[in-house]
């Protein structure tokens, strides 16, 4: 089984990650947590070049093609391992993130993006997504922190994002959930477990059950 997470900037994405995980391994599910980009060594290093290099110039279809990059080689070491043993995957944003930031938000070609995912993902997509979804206002007085490369780039940019996030929820509602992220996070992990318990088999191989 697998699931991501994914949402607007500041939606308390990586929060709800890992309170998931939590909740899921207490469920005695064996759960592996990933985050794209990340989690392999390639993903780290194209993660620290692509949001944290800033003095780097990089171009919107560079940008898209590094995350692909670093999704292939997640795909390769963690999720389709852990998949093919049986075990739940839950990553900390997917494919459908590039879709919405160099598509929707950058300006490529949306279509052309699933494509060129479908390719870097050797067609392993997530069983579900749900997206965290934040007035962008609101999102930005959460990142009480310093910002990285993408989140840097601006209000109406991350408007562009939010609005991408909503078209391709409506597009696929069978694989792609929208969660209202303005509430608590108990009441948001909540609406995240109501949404994750009816997915079809996801607890019929833990014992006891």
């Amino acid at each position: 089984m697998f699931i991501s997470l994914d949402g607007v900037d500041g939606s308390g994405k990586s929060t709800q990650h890992r309170l998931l995980c939590d909740w899921l391994r207490e469920q005695r599910l064996d759960v592996v947590a990933c985050r794209d980009p990340g989690t392999t060594a390639a993903g780290d290093a194209l993660r620290e070049l692509i949001l944290r290099k800033a003095e780097i110039s990089i171009s919107p279809r560079t940008e898209m093609l590094l995350y692909m990059a670093s999704r292939a080689e997640l795909v390769d070491e963690v999720i389709r391992p852990a998949i093919e043993e049986g075990k739940t995957v839950v990553s900390d944003r997917y494919l459908l993130a590039n879709v919405v930031y160099q598509g929707h938000a950058l300006g490529l070609d949306v279509e052309e993006l699933w494509q060129i995912g479908k390719v870097a993902t050797d067609g392993v997509l997530p069983d579900l997504t749900l997206v965290l979804d934040l007035p962008t206002d609101k999102a930005a007085k959460r990142m009480a922190r310093a910002l990285d490369r993408v989140e840097q780039r601006g209000s109406a940019f991350q408007q562009r994002v939010r609005e991408g996030f909503l078209r391709e929820s409506c597009a696929d509602r069978n694989h792609i959930a929208v969660v209202d992220a303005s509430a608590s996070i108990d009441k948001v992990q909540g609406a995240i477990r109501a949404i994750v318990q009816k997915i079809p088999g996801l607890f019929e191989k833990v014992k006891g059950r």
